[in-house]
């Protein structure tokens, strides 16, 4: 009986392996064709006309940088845009920046909002619903409080909306940890491990099916045909859903050749923990199926079964030798050259650790429905947030 049952978690682990070294395989190749397009797009881009750009930015308190962060948003190189910041509270710290924004770039337009109705569980999307009246423009940018851009970052990510197709444009993004292990592992995480995600979907999807927070670039019209920001405004993940209501009114999401950076926070072990398990729940709830084949990606946790199932014999040693060198060349081919992160290979020791983890609270996401965001705690039924009083 033992024999039999070690055997099958030998023929398992060994399936596991085979599994991620073609997953790994697929991310080169998904990471080869963006870099090909980017290298096209950055030789031959050129945009004719600006269209007027409203940026919005929902803010709740401070992130690490918030400042240098806004502040790369007024520095833009683009003829007409406005920046409009919005808030629940009228006391929240993020204001301060903003007024010290307003203060130094006095020419550029920027404005604040104070949104105090509680339209639904997710007060971002709640803000975003009470900010868009004040948006005078058709082209709209929502993205996250911590993202930092570059100066040409408008006039490459309005390029694709030039396409009437196009419905939406988001971007990849780099992780900029702080001193903290927890934030380096999320940096490393970022990635070596969800920024791959992205491109694999891109590729084995014939496109993408939805955005992401660091930048959600589309037409107030199309806003307007999937139900507005209100129409999300109890989801979770309303970065995915907005793209995926876009997609699903037979428009593209298109992944612009753009990497802008996010400034993670100090997170403690125990902050870094429970930031995956929300961000692991959102997933699971978003795209159920997806979520659980990941368990078959994750490589270096399949070679040490491997190794362990096999009590080292070698050809266990080759399986779990090819396994992990995919997965090194994988992420450092898309941290490194794709991302450009200066930080990937100081940090690659660590990969190990996060990718164990990472299998740990993939486990744990199917062990309850809770979630913590920014200090409040919600229950997570398909996509939606509950409020846990």
């Amino acid at each position: 009986m033992i024999h039999n049952a070690l055997t099958v978690f030998q023929v398992v682990a060994v399936l596991g392996c085979a599994c991620s070294c073609i997953y790994y395989s697929i991310c080169l190749w998904s990471a080869a064709r963006f870099l090909r397009e980017r290298k096209v797009s950055e030789s031959t881009s050129a945009v004719k006309s600006f269209p007027p750009i409203s940026i919005l930015k929902p803010l709740k308190g401070t992130d690490p940088d918030i400042f240098e962060g806004f502040r790369s948003h007024c520095l833009q190189d683009y003829p007409e845009y406005e920046i409009i910041f919005g808030v629940s509270d009228p006391d929240d710290p993020a204001i301060a920046s903003v007024q010290q924004l307003q203060r130094e770039f006095p020419a550029r337009t920027i404005r604040l909002v104070v949104s105090p109705n509680k339209l639904g569980t997710n007060v971002k999307v709640s803000n975003l619903e009470q900010m868009l009246p004040s948006a005078r423009f058709q082209h709209l940018i929502v993205n996250d409080s911590d993202i930092r851009v570059d100066p040409d970052y408008l006039r490459r990510v309005v390029l694709p909306l030039a396409d009437e197709h196009v419905g939406m444009v988001t971007c990849l993004y780099r992780g900029v940890a702080a001193a903290t292990f927890g934030s380096q592992l999320e940096a490393l995480g970022i990635s070596t491990d969800f920024c791959p995600g992205v491109l694999v979907a891109r590729q084995v999807e014939g496109g993408l099916r939805f955005g992401l927070g660091s930048t959600l670039a589309f037409r107030r019209i199309d806003l307007e045909r999937i139900g507005g920001f209100r129409s999300i405004v109890d989801f979770l993940a309303d970065d995915y859903e907005l793209g995926r209501r876009i997609a699903g009114i037979g428009l593209q999401v298109r992944l612009s050749d753009v990497i802008v950076e996010t400034y993670l926070p100090a997170y403690d072990l125990r902050g870094f923990l429970s930031h995956q398990l929300r961000w692991a729940r959102g997933v699971r709830d978003s795209r159920a199926g997806g979520y659980i084949g990941l368990i078959s990606t994750y490589g270096l946790f399949w070679a040490l079964a491997t190794l362990l199932s096999a009590s080292a014999a070698p050809w266990s040693w080759a399986a779990a030798g090819v396994t992990v060198l995919l997965r090194l060349a994988m992420a450092v081919v898309v941290g490194k050259s794709v991302l450009r992160d200066a930080s990937l290979v100081k940090n690659l020791w660590l990969l190990p650790v996060r990718d164990l983890v990472a299998v740990a609270v993939w486990v744990a996401s199917f062990a309850g429905h809770t979630v913590t965001w920014r200090g409040d705690r919600f229950k997570l039924k398909n996509g939606r947030l509950f409020r846990i009083s």
